[in-house]
């Protein structure tokens, strides 16, 4: 097990901004020997490999001390400036000590470095289905100390030079374009870039090729080399073309509309196995997950988000990586701005032409969460330490950061933001930036107070909720239209906001749609809308129209009854979006009860178009059932999703991405004996469903259920997992395994993910997931004190990963009860002193406890109505 940190490994922010001004750096050379990633190895000690490192590097300062970074679990020997350093003196696990440093210097580092199984520094993978080993790196936001030694902070950019040593039949990939000779691959000198995006790709992967091509205005041809990969396991399922499409769209758009041509050469992209992220744009060599991959058939929203990540990827090739952030309080420089821009050119660019819907109900849904949690924090946030900035990749910085952005778009307009884009990137090329870099082109561009903005938007936290009153005249007409701007308590700041107002009503045909809009500025407590004095009365007033700011959307009586009756007859595809997401967070703040919200999902969702609307809906809905609805209905709540679901499937187009959609969803809320047997039929062939393809993926899709209700055992499971023996069936039969209904599965699960590390990251998060089933109350009753006693342990022992997996996963939360409330407050009073990152994963869950239980008092309440 590994040994808890030492003191030196949690970076601050304080000791990165002192190291900055002593030093600034010339270059490194790495060299890794990955030979020993295959081959015997003995037990016990972790496998390692290799790195020499070279750094030359400058001081400000002379006769100075400081310090370089490495995670290792040894260092062979160590110089600097020709003087050897003794590893036992100078090493501390961490941190390599540099004393009296000279004007010019060159620090040569010999360690053995360790192979990952969390997926942090160099991954590690076995694929069970041919034994064949595969490799590639992680960093973010500071794991590549556990590859190299180097100075891990992003402010501190230097040009790389890799070589790599691999085993024979690998072929290896970097940040730069490679070679092989002698037994080496060789890559070619980076641009000046950060430690965290640096990169190495390593293995037999399935590799396929194609270039982009495009005449700058200067009439120069720029040639991009383009790749793609996989495991050889996936590459019967791997759609390359399409990767290459949506990549070669989103060049183009870039390219439009940046004015700054791609400034990194060739551009990989690797799908790899256990990757914790959806993806990193470690430039030149782009890592996603390789579920991004699919191995049966999905609905169109899939393909959706996948290019949104390719596309959000691409972004940060000039936010984040041609300039990036000077310490991790700005992470929102690249994070936002590559969530704002992957939905913008998913628009601009591809086939997904309603990316603004997704946004709109998915992405938005995420970031009212975190902006409504106990740990909300500004946009620009407050990172202390790497532990802080590890918990900083939110729904705050990304999601809520590209809402704003897009609301920013809305305040000074499209032009002024990309002419501001364009000069930021021309003056900060391969340099690092504050929030002010970025207003102050804004003003420019612009000719807006951004500082006045920035301290509404970016720097405070909390969302505004906005509120349509309507005061109608004798005739029926709008005499008065104004909204009501609300915040918390414990965020009072009252935002302006650019909103178009919406009114709708039903048409002779029942269709509910928009006859009159406006756009209005929205400052302070109330603001008239003018423009829509002596409009038709509406039957329905959307406050966020087009969704141009951010605030959750409240209704009027007569807007919210018509909800009620007229939903699915709303005929723009982006406002029902957003009702759905307005009505979800009415739920969420125990304002609508969670009957009543199951209960229009029942009877609306059957007509809704966009098919990612709809998955959405039936994860809200899921959601409600379990946690918001009051405890003695829970039994009738989730009776009526099963046969809701069931009546939808059945009526579901053949072959529609709905009927899957349905199917998915009908597996998640099976709960009762009939639903048992649906699912075993359709299984093993003796009902079909026309147009229902019951493939690979779908069939473990049926199996969970049917495991966590004790129809199907260890016996089933183990011939499912005959049937699909690969990395991606043992990942869902580890989950199945978990969810099976038994005091001893449920042990078993806790000591191999609590008290043992020999789990993969990708099996620990499969086990928490099977383990923690809804089904399962009276079961995983026992655990929650189990809980609090073993977190603060859990989390000085294990990867931050790791600690982050298993404290959000095994939470109580299915004890919804005041009792593990205060339970909650217990540990969180007695550990004031626990890592602040731990604590505020406690106070997150806490939050979502505390949420769920006021929704179930509301939903209970309405019983009584």
């Amino acid at each position: 097990m590994r040994s808890p940190p030492v003191p030196g490994e949690n970076l601050t922010r304080d000791e990165a901004r002192e190291r900055a001004a002593l030093l600034s750096v010339d270059g490194y050379e790495v060299s890794l020997d990955l030979r020993s990633a295959v081959g015997e190895h003995g037990g016990g000690e972790p496998r390692t490999f290799r790195s020499v490192t070279t750094v030359r590097f400058r001081c400000a300062e002379p006769g100075a001390s400081s310090f370089a970074d490495l995670i290792a679990p040894g260092v062979t020997s160590a110089t600097l400036n020709g003087r050897d350093l003794d590893p036992g003196q100078v090493f501390d696990g961490s941190r390599i000590l540099l004393e009296d440093l000279a004007a010019e210097n060159e620090l040569v580092v010999d360690a053995q470095c360790a192979y990952s199984r969390t997926g942090e520094g160099m991954h590690r993978f076995v694929d069970p289905e041919d034994g064949e080993v595969y490799l590639y790196t992680q960093y973010e936001p500071a794991d590549s100390r556990r590859v190299f030694a180097n100075f891990e902070q992003p402010d501190l950019k230097a040009p790389y030079r890799f070589e790599v040593r691999a085993p024979e039949g690998w072929t290896v990939w970097s940040n730069g374009a490679g070679e092989l000779a002698d037994g080496v691959w060789r890559f070619a000198e980076t641009k000046p870039i950060s430690t965290y995006i640096t990169c190495v790709v390593a293995g037999p992967y399935h590799y396929v090729t194609d270039s982009y091509e495009r005449v700058l205005e200067d009439g120069t041809r720029l040639e991009i080399p383009l790749g793609a990969m996989c495991r050889k396991g996936l590459a019967p399922h791997f759609d390359a073309d399409d990767v290459f499409l949506v990549t070669k769209q989103g060049l183009d758009f870039f390219h439009d509309h940046f004015d700054y041509p791609y400034p990194f050469g060739k551009y990989d992209q690797a799908f790899v196995p256990e990757y914790n992220l959806g993806a990193m744009e470690n430039p030149g060599m782009v890592t996603f997950r390789e579920e991004f991959i699919f191995r049966g058939k999905v609905t169109r929203a899939s393909y959706e988000g996948r290019a949104n990540v390719i596309l959000h990827e691409m972004a940060h090739m000039w936010f984040g990586d041609l300039v990036t952030m000077e310490w991790w309080d700005d992470l929102w420089l690249k994070e936002s701005f590559a969530d704002f821009m992957g939905a913008f050119s998913l628009v601009g660019a591809t086939r997904f032409t309603d990316g603004w819907i997704t946004f709109a109900n998915r992405r938005k849904a995420w970031a009212y969460r975190a902006d409504q949690l106990p740990s909300t924090h500004p946009i620009t946030a407050d990172i202390r330490d790497l532990q802080d900035a590890k918990l900083n990749f939110d729904g705050i910085t990304y999601a809520k950061g590209a809402s704003v952005l897009k609301q920013l778009v809305a305040y000074v307009g499209q032009d002024a933001f990309l002419e501001g884009a364009r000069r930021y990137f021309k003056r900060h090329a391969y340099g690092n930036t504050r929030l002010g870099d970025l207003l102050s082109v804004l003003e420019e561009t612009s000719g807006r107070d951004m500082a006045a903005w920035s301290r509404a938007w970016l720097q405070t936290a909390g969302v505004n909720s906005l509120t349509p009153q309507v005061l109608l005249r004798e005739d029926g007409r709008v005499d008065e239209l104004a909204i009501v701007q609300e915040a918390a308590e414990s965020h009072p700041e009252l935002r302006p906001h650019r909103v178009a107002v919406g009114l709708y009503r039903r048409t002779d045909s029942g269709a509910l749609e928009r006859y009159a809009q406006a756009e209005t500025d929205v400052e302070g407590a109330r603001t008239v809308v003018t423009e829509l004095a002596g409009a038709d009365a509406p039957e329905l007033v959307l406050v966020n129209d087009d969704d141009l700011t951010y605030c959750k959307t409240r209704f009027d009586e007569t807007s919210l009854a018509t909800l009620r009756e007229h939903l699915g007859a709303l005929t723009d595809p982006l406002a029902r979006a957003l009702c759905w997401s307005a009505l979800w967070n009415m739920t969420r703040d125990a304002l609508l009860p969670a009957r009543e919200f199951i209960a229009l999902v029942l009877r609306f969702a059957g007509r809704e178009s966009d098919i990612g609307v709809l998955q959405m809906l039936h994860a809200w809905a899921e959601s409600a059932a379990v946690h918001y609805t009051a405890p003695e209905r829970r039994e009738q709540a989730g009776r009526r999703l099963a046969e809701g679901a069931s009546a939808l499937l059945y009526a579901a187009e053949a072959g529609s991405e709905h009927q899957l959609a349905w199917a998915r969803f009908f597996a998640h809320a099976a709960d009762a004996p009939a639903d048992f047997e649906l699912l075993t039929s359709l299984l093993d062939g003796t009902v079909t469903l026309p147009g229902l393809e019951v493939d690979q993926e779908l069939r473990w899709a049926f199996l969970e259920p049917l495991a966590a209700h004790g129809v199907a055992d260890e016996k089933r499971l183990d011939e499912e997992l005959a049937r699909d023996d690969t990395a991606s069936g043992k990942r869902h039969h580890v989950r199945c395994l978990a969810a099976r209904p038994s005091a001893a599965v449920k042990a078993q699960c806790w000591a191999q993910v609590v008290e043992s590390d020999a789990l993969s990251n990708a099996l620990v998060e499969a086990t928490i997931s099977g383990f923690a089933q809804s089904s399962q109350r009276e079961l995983l009753a026992p655990y929650a004190e189990r809980y609090f006693a073993a977190i603060e342990r859990v989390w000085s022992e294990r990867s931050i990963q790791i600690g982050m997996d298993v404290v959000r996963g095994l939470f109580p939360s299915f004890q919804d009860s005041r009792a593990t409330l205060d339970a909650t407050d217990a540990w969180l009073t007695s550990h004031e002193d626990a890592a602040p990152a731990l604590r505020r994963l406690v106070l997150e869950a806490r939050d979502d406890l505390a949420r769920a239980l006021r929704g179930q008092a509301c939903d209970a309440a309405a019983a009584g109505r």
